[in-house]
């Protein structure tokens, strides 16, 4: 193996094997914790949902392209390429949908209760089933043409098509097909990172509020730990930073990478980290930090 192929192998891996490992372990996580509780909480099938879409992201993504790496042989053909291609994208999508939802969910929760917003919370996980099935529906017809003018490497005339992955293929597709699917991708994208950004502001807003609040009620000494909401404050913007940064970036190299048709290796191996990044980092911001806001915030 050449060296770029072996530093690439050893970046894949050492996002694909902690990515998988961190979700599962929140997958397991808060599948154990709705199976015991007597209450099934809305954010725990959320997590659940998010861990899930993120080990769709890494599978389709990361392990295609770690065979690619080390020469395996073409083993998808053009319905396994088309079923990576589709799930990856569609996954990503979800990731997407999920995590502004986990974050409106989470601005909802630390709301006042003498808001207007604490009459729409959810209550229970059942209410936020209609969501999930709606995200589904949606990623999977935005994310349908790639079934068309993706195919297998193998039976194809390279000069014609722009390279996607190692095995798989990407027709050019007519001008007004790449629009169409591009402005819905980017209609998705719009309305739910702009609910997302107005979520996490607003849960920011109020948690540094309420600390204002109660500042008083602490010592010197306890002062300069991080109160609870402090640190759940810390946990939400660490994780949309985190999304912003591999979103925006990949977006930029997406959109040049798409109208290009380009076989710059280099550009393509970024994308792979960057398609991987968000869905291995963010468990272990959610391990690291337990998002759930302690109920003092509701007493104000």
């Amino acid at each position: 193996m050449k060296w770029n192929n072996i530093t690439q192998a050893m970046v894949l891996l050492s996002l694909a094997g902690p990515g998988i490992v961190g979700n599962f372990l929140v997958f397991v996580r808060h599948v154990y914790t709705s199976a015991l509780g007597a209450e099934k909480k809305p954010v725990d099938l959320i997590l659940i949902h998010l861990a899930f879409s993120n080990m769709i992201i890494i599978c389709s993504t990361g392990i295609t392209d770690i065979a690619t790496v080390f020469y395996f042989r073409n083993f998808l053909g053009d319905i396994g390429c088309k079923a990576v291609v589709y799930l990856a994208r569609m996954a990503q999508g979800l990731s997407i949908c999920t995590t502004c939802l986990l974050s409106v969910v989470q601005a909802l929760t630390i709301s006042p209760r003498t808001t207007i917003w604490t009459k729409i919370k959810p209550q229970t996980a059942w209410q936020v089933v209609p969501f999930l099935l709606l995200f589904w529906i949606v990623n999977l017809l935005i994310s349908s043409n790639l079934l068309r003018y993706i195919k297998s490497g193998g039976k194809l005339n390279r000069s014609v098509a722009g390279m996607f992955t190692g095995h798989c293929y990407m027709l050019q597709s007519r001008h007004f097909i790449k629009w169409l699917f591009l402005c819905l991708m980017t209609l998705r994208d719009v309305i739910f990172q702009s609910l997302m950004g107005w979520s996490s502001g607003s849960m920011a807003l109020h948690l540094y509020q309420h600390h204002k609040r109660v500042l008083y009620l602490y010592s010197s000494r306890l002062a300069n730990n991080s109160p609870p909401e402090i640190r759940a404050t810390w946990s939400v913007l660490i994780l949309m930073i985190c999304f912003l940064f591999f979103y925006w970036v990949d977006f930029i190299l997406s959109f040049y990478t798409g109208f290009t048709v380009t076989h710059d290796s280099i550009l393509l191996n970024i994308k792979t980290f960057l398609d991987l990044g968000y869905a291995s980092f963010s468990p272990y911001v959610l391990i690291s930090r337990h998002i759930h806001v302690p109920n003092v915030l509701h007493t104000h």
